[in-house]
């Protein structure tokens, strides 16, 4: 296996990983949404970015929400989390959006 330790951020190139991510929506029209899920899967390369989609749901409406994470943001122990933001779509007359960070990646 090939790997690189550069600042003590170990990669096995070949390797694939995926995050969970958990943020709740802006309140509109009185109520919010929690915005949740796991990522696509990405190769474990210094530069990527990981795609995300679902749905959310409240009291008999729905949202879907999608987008592209942000670049890694790395951690201390070798681990890195990415930052994440957009808008649901437009349902039941409005709209929400949301930001966070998803947590730290896994195999």
């Amino acid at each position: 296996m090939h790997e690189h330790n550069i600042l003590g951020i170990q990669w096995n190139q070949g390797n694939v990983h995926v995050h969970q991510y958990s943020t709740e929506t802006t309140i509109n029209v009185g109520h919010s949404h929690l915005v949740q899920g796991t990522t696509s899967a990405a190769n474990n390369t210094m530069v990527h970015v990981h795609y995300y989609q679902g749905t959310t749901t409240f009291v008999g409406h729905v949202h879907q929400f999608s987008g592209t994470t942000g670049p890694p943001v790395y951690m201390t122990d070798g681990t890195h989390l990415h930052e994440f933001s957009g808008t649901t779509t437009f349902n039941n007359g409005h709209v929400h959006s949301y930001s966070g960070f998803t947590g730290r990646n896994f195999s």
